[in-house]
């Protein structure tokens, strides 16, 4: 047999290295461990994503599997062309069995198409499946581009479930139905903010006008211009992704300059306890899609812990508040241990991929099967999608802020904690 581990090392895959857990361990050199590359962005603007890696890792080692494992972790600086060079040294001088990338197109993009482009099976997570899928590999008008990847998979949700999520959450409110986009000039804003694809046509179906002043450039020190034509446009509510920071800028500025929607629903930027306590009391009643939280009805197959526990236990271990990517950082792992368990050998190329696409498991963030549910026949064979909710951030007494969830249409086993309320 010819494998990815045979080609770069030139030696036999051979010999067992017994499971010491529940999962049974693949067929690899003797003496040699599954090798697991995972990048994501721990530094740089996006750094809030990986807040929770640490942990995640830590609690990983101490795992009944661990030692059958070595997991390299590279930064990528939240700098997309970063992503792609960590990504050729895991796979060119770590030489890697498999592939894990985690948080916003920014990352998530540029290592699955090194990945993709080295023949390196690949698993994704944490970021809307759109920018992940299209533009990499076929327009979604028109048929003959689709291109599904050969070696990449993604599980998450994408654009239909956030807008479902937002207007679903709008819709609690009185407003003249008038919505500000925030969209920067990146894969996320672009996605958004897609004329044909993105939320204007979708709104435009739901009774919505959206008004959108145009791309802005990633850390932006004035959103005097997006402001004044939100302003002047009449809007109640704002939505958009922008980075953390930016929009720690965006908002400053739009209450100092008077401009109060009754709503603000925003991607990425208000995902995270540190960055809705960087506004101060504004950002009370903030609104925001909810991936993961400790209220979802969801266990590890890795060690059984519940999501309310696992929150805990990162609580418990760091003294920060429970952060949402814990649950997909999470979910990563527990799905290599699970594809890696279902080999025979690890550097086998095409018995690893055919394993990620065989998936059937049920992780601390919900179901991942790759079998099409919900997704467009473009890109069924490589995504999988997750559950989706919104929450409001609500000041508590004494201060900081806890994530009431507000909406769970089509996710009602997933409770909710309350309903939406106007910024006030």
């Amino acid at each position: 047999m010819i494998t990815r581990r045979n080609m770069l090392k030139g030696t036999a895959a051979t010999g067992l290295i017994a499971a010491t857990g529940a999962f049974p361990m693949p067929a690899i050199a003797q003496g040699a461990k599954i090798k697991v590359g995972y990048v994501s962005p721990q530094s740089g603007p996006l750094a809030a994503f990986a807040e929770a890696d640490n942990f995640i890792l830590s609690n990983f080692a101490k795992s009944e599997i661990a030692s059958q494992f070595e997991i390299i972790v590279k930064d990528s600086q939240s700098n997309p062309n970063r992503a792609a060079e960590v990504a050729q040294e895991l796979i060119i001088d770590d030489e890697v069995d498999l592939m894990m990338v985690a948080s916003t197109p920014e990352t998530t993009n540029p290592v699955t198409t090194t990945a993709e482009a080295e023949g390196v099976p690949l698993i994704s997570t944490m970021a809307p499946w759109q920018p992940w899928f299209i533009g990499q590999q076929g327009n979604p008008g028109d048929p003959e581009s689709w291109r599904p990847f050969n070696y990449a998979y993604h599980f998450f949700w994408g654009l239909e479930d956030v807008i479902s999520v937002f207007t679903n959450m709008w819709g609690q409110l009185e407003t003249n139905k008038i919505v500000g986009g925030l969209f920067p000039n990146d894969a996320d804003g672009n996605a958004w903010g897609d004329p044909n694809t993105g939320f204007p046509p979708a709104l435009a179906e739901k009774g919505f006008q959206m008004f959108d002043p145009g791309r802005y450039q990633n850390l932006t020190d004035d959103f005097s211009a997006q402001i004044n034509a939100f302003r002047q446009a009449n809007a109640d509510i704002i939505t958009g992704v922008p980075i953390p920071p930016d929009f720690t800028t965006f908002w400053s500025q739009a209450r100092q300059q008077g401009f109060a929607p009754k709503a603000a629903s925003i991607g990425k930027a208000i995902l995270f306890p540190q960055a809705v306590e960087a506004l101060g009391n504004s950002g009370h009643n903030l609104s925001s899609e909810v991936w993961w939280s400790p209220s979802h009805p969801f266990k590890s197959s890795l060690n059984g812990m519940s999501s309310a526990e696992l929150a805990k236990a990162y609580s418990d271990e760091t003294g920060k508040q429970w952060t949402q990517p814990i649950g997909f950082v999470h979910a990563l792992f527990e799905m290599a241990a699970d594809v890696m368990g279902r080999v025979s050998d690890a550097g086998d190329v095409d018995a690893v991929v055919e394993a990620i696409a065989a998936t059937d498991l049920q992780t601390i963030v919900g179901p991942v099967k790759f079998d099409g549910a919900g997704v467009p026949p473009f890109a069924a064979t490589n995504v999988c999608k997750t559950p989706l909710v919104g929450g409001q951030w609500r000041l508590r007494d004494g201060g900081g802020y806890d994530l009431v969830i507000v909406d769970n249409t089509g996710h009602e086993n997933i409770p909710t904690g309350g309903t939406m309320e106007a910024i006030s």
